[in-house]
């Protein structure tokens, strides 16, 4: 019940995009498509799950027994993820060239995509309340809550490019046109977002 509780919490209550506005950069830049957004967001999905079980296994049995989790997660956790997108690049370029073209220069971008850093700082320091008692997240529940994270990313992307490819059919003001009308969207959709709050 409580991974339940943490899937619906991260995709709808608690959208990483949304509710805790990181990850804004990819959101805007690779929406403006469909098929890209669906590529960003599976490679956010990977790159965000493996970076989380990476980080927190490198946290709980490197860093903080040598009492550097202080003052290197930070650093070393900007190192890792850099090092697994770099992974993910090589894998795309060689086994779907076509999405590797099609993201561009966005897969670099997760890199410095403030969403995944995020997690990974946040599941090694968040307290998870269930059943009236806080506790750490374990490693199962922190690739729960990542993959919550990451899917929430992936459904906004989808929606937000969706809504976009339809907003390019129709005419809007000559003033509003590209990035006002973008971030209005968003702010709408953010809006319907926060209909889901008090689910969970």
């Amino acid at each position: 019940m409580k991974y339940l509780i943490i899937i619906l919490s991260t995709i709808l209550v608690n959208n990483v995009i949304f509710s805790q506005f990181l990850g804004i950069c990819p959101f805007l830049g690779t929406s403006k498509k469909t098929s890209t957004a669906l590529g960003m967001g599976a490679a956010v999905i990977f790159v965000l799950t493996l970076a989380t079980l990476v980080t927190w296994l490198v946290n709980q049995y490197i860093l903080i027994p040598l009492g550097l989790d202080k003052f290197m997660q930070t650093i070393a956790f900007i190192l890792i993820i850099a090092a697994l997108v770099q992974m993910v690049e090589i894998i795309l370029k060689k086994i779907s060239p076509s999405l590797y073209t099609a993201l561009g220069v966005f897969l670099p971008l997760i890199t410095t995509n403030c969403a995944v850093l995020g997690v990974s700082l946040t599941v090694v320091t968040k307290e998870f309340n269930y059943g009236g008692v806080a506790h750490m997240l374990s490693l199962g529940e922190s690739i729960v809550y990542a993959v919550g994270i990451a899917l929430g990313f992936a459904l906004a992307l989808i929606i937000f490019a969706g809504v976009r490819e339809h907003i390019d059919l129709m005419e809007p003001p000559k003033g509003m046109k590209g990035t006002p009308i973008a971030l209005i969207t968003a702010g709408i959709l953010a809006l319907a977002f926060m209909g889901f709050t008090g689910i969970v």
